[in-house]
C-alpha cells in the first residue's frame, strides 16, 4: 500500500481537403475510400481486423488489463480498422471516409484512458481507431520560451527535449512519463509544479486540429470558443488534435525533493534549495519534522525522474523516452475534491479502509497557489479557487477472478467518502475518467444523461462545452460514452 502526498517543429499547412476525396459508390468500403486519396503505397496505414498486425497494434498501449485480459471486456466493440497516420492528410482522409462509410472515429495518443474509451466502445457503433504514436515531433524554442508538441508525444519525451535545450525551463504537466500529451493537455493536466504555474492546459498558446469535416484548423481559424473547449474539455469530443503550442516555464537550477516517513511515505518537491525549505517547513508543517538528511538537491529534470519512479543519480535521462509502461495489471481509479478539511473521524475511517486493502493507493494533491488565482471559467477545468485538495483512489490486482472484489471495494470506499468531499456537484477530475459517474445515451436524452457526469467534471462550464460541441460537431460524429453531447434541435 502506497500513501503519497505531493506538495507540490516546424509544421506546414496541409493542402489536402474533403473536396479532393471522391464520393464513394454504394458499398464502397472505408479502405477503398481511404486509398482512393493516394496514388502511391499507403497499405500499412490502414490495418483491418483480419490483419496479423491488428491485435498486437491494438494491445500495444493498453495500460490496464481490465481492457486487455478480461472476458467482460470482450463484450465491448473493438475498432473495425486501425489507422496509423504518418501525415496530417491521413487523418483528414480517415475522418472523411469514416463519415461516408457510417463509422465513427476514436483517437489514442498514449493509451492511458482510465476506462479504455480511446480504443473501445460499449455500444455496437462501428468505429475507426486513429493511433497517433507517429505524431511525436517536439520543437523546443528556448529563446521564445515555447514548444510545439505533436499529440502522440509522451510527457517524458517532452521533458527530455526541454532538458536537452535548457536545465532552467520546464513544463507543468504530469509525473507519469508514458502519458500521451494529446489526452493529458486536453483534459487539464496537472503535475508537481501546478501550484506555481497552473495546469498544462493553462499554458497552451495554440493548437492544430482536424474537425468533423476533415479540415485543419489552428487557434485563429477555429475561434476562441473551440480553442477554449479543447483546453480541459477533452479534445476527443471536438476533433483530432494534431499538435499543441505551449509556453515553457522557468524553474530554478536547483530544486529540492524530500520524503517523510510516518505511517506511510509522504513525498514532496520544493522549487528552491534545502536551506530555504527547512525553515519554511518548520514554520508551516512542524509536525512533519523534516530534516536535511531526508532532502536532496537536484535539477528540475532529475525531480521529474524521481516522481516517475526512477533513481535520480543512477539512470540516464533517456529513460524518459521509453513509451512502454512498467505497470502490468488490472486497476480501477476514482477521484474526489475536498473544499473543507476532512475530520479526524473521516480520516480515521479512510485510512483504516485503505490499510486493509494492501493493493490500494491514495494520493492527496493540495491545491492553492496559482490554481486559486485562475478563474474557474478560464478553461473548462473548474476545480480551482475554494478546493483545498484532490483525492485519487486506486486499487490494483493481478487476475480477472479478483475483479469483482476490488471493484466492489473501491466503490464502497467512494460511497464512504461522500460526507467528507465536495457536494452539488461531487466534483471529479476528467482525466481520471470514471464510467461509474454515468455514461451517454445515443438518443435525444443524451444531454440530460451527460449532465449527470458532466457537472462533476466541468461544473458551470459544462453548458458552454455543450454549446460549442453543438456548433462545431452537430452530427455528434466524435461520440463516446463520456463525450460532450449535442443539444437536440427544437
Amino acid at each position: 500500500m502506497l500513501f503519497t502526498t505531493v506538495l507540490f517543429l516546424v509544421i506546414t499547412t496541409s493542402l489536402f481537403s474533403a473536396a479532393s476525396i471522391p464520393t464513394p459508390n454504394h458499398g464502397r468500403s472505408f479502405q477503398q475510400c481511404f486509398y482512393s486519396c493516394y496514388s502511391n503505397n499507403h497499405t500499412q496505414v490502414v490495418i483491418a481486423r483480419n490483419s496479423p498486425l491488428y491485435s498486437p497494434l491494438l494491445n500495444s498501449s493498453i495500460r490496464n488489463n481490465r481492457f486487455l485480459n478480461s472476458s467482460s471486456f470482450d463484450l465491448w466493440s473493438k475498432p473495425e480498422f486501425i489507422v496509423t497516420p504518418t501525415r496530417e492528410s491521413h487523418i483528414q482522409a480517415t475522418i472523411i471516409c469514416a463519415k461516408r462509410s457510417g463509422f465513427q472515429v476514436r483517437t489514442r495518443s498514449g493509451g492511458h484512458d482510465y476506462e479504455g474509451l480511446s480504443y473501445s466502445s460499449s455500444t455496437h457503433q462501428k468505429f475507426v481507431l486513429v493511433v497517433l504514436s507517429n505524431f511525436r515531433s517536439i520543437e523546443v524554442d528556448i529563446e521564445n520560451e515555447t514548444a510545439w508538441v505533436e499529440t502522440g508525444a509522451t510527457l517524458g519525451q517532452l521533458y527530455y527535449r526541454i532538458a536537452e535545450k535548457s536545465r532552467v525551463y520546464g513544463f507543468p504537466a504530469g509525473s507519469c512519463p508514458t502519458v500521451g500529451v494529446g489526452g493529458h493537455f486536453s483534459g487539464g493536466g496537472f503535475g508537481t509544479i501546478f501550484r506555481k504555474y497552473g495546469l498544462a492546459a493553462d499554458r497552451v498558446m495554440d493548437a492544430r486540429m482536424v474537425d468533423a469535416n476533415g479540415e485543419i484548423m489552428d487557434r485563429n481559424s477555429m475561434g476562441e470558443d473551440l480553442f477554449w473547449a479543447i483546453r480541459g474539455g477533452g479534445g476527443a469530443s471536438f476533433g483530432v488534435i494534431l499538435a499543441w503550442k505551449v509556453e515553457l516555464v522557468p524553474v530554478p537550477e536547483i530544486v529540492t525533493i524530500f520524503s517523510v516517513s510516518r505511517i506511510a511515505e509522504q513525498g514532496g518537491l520544493f522549487l528552491g534549495r534545502v536551506k530555504e525549505l527547512l525553515p519554511l517547513m518548520e514554520e508551516r508543517f512542524p509536525e512533519l519534522g523534516l530534516a536535511a538528511e531526508s532532502s536532496q538537491e537536484v535539477s528540475w529534470i532529475q525531480s521529474v525522474m524521481y516522481f516517475a519512479g526512477f533513481a535520480v543519480n543512477n539512470i540516464s535521462l533517456k529513460a524518459l523516452l521509453n513509451r512502454t509502461s512498467t505497470f502490468d495489471g488490472f486497476f480501477k481509479a476514482k477521484s474526489d475534491y475536498a473544499r473543507e478539511p476532512i475530520s479526524g473521524l473521516g480520516l480515521e475511517g479512510l485510512f483504516k479502509r485503505v490499510l486493509e486493502q494492501e493493493s490500494s493507493m491514495l494520493i492527496l494533491t493540495p491545491y492553492g497557489g496559482r490554481m486559486g488565482e485562475i478563474p474557474d471559467s478560464e478553461t473548462p477545468f473548474p476545480h480551482r479557487r475554494g478546493y483545498i485538495y484532490k483525492i485519487q483512489y486506486i486499487v490494483t490486482w493481478d487476475t480477472e477472478e479478483e475483479t469483482s472484489l476490488h471493484m466492489r471495494w473501491i466503490r464502497e470506499l467512494y460511497e464512504y467518502m461522500a460526507p467528507y468531499v465536495s457536494k452539488a456537484p461531487r466534483a471529479a477530475y476528467y482525466n481520471y475518467r470514471d464510467l461509474d459517474l454515468g455514461r451517454n445515451g445515443k438518443n435525444d436524452d443524451s444531454y440530460e444523461r451527460a449532465r449527470i457526469w458532466g457537472l462533476k467534471y466541468f461544473n458551470g462550464n459544462f453548458d458552454r462545452l455543450v454549446r460549442v460541441k453543438t456548433a462545431v460537431d452537430p452530427s455528434n460524429f466524435f461520440w463516446n460514452e463520456q463525450s460532450i453531447p449535442v443539444l437536440a434541435p427544437h
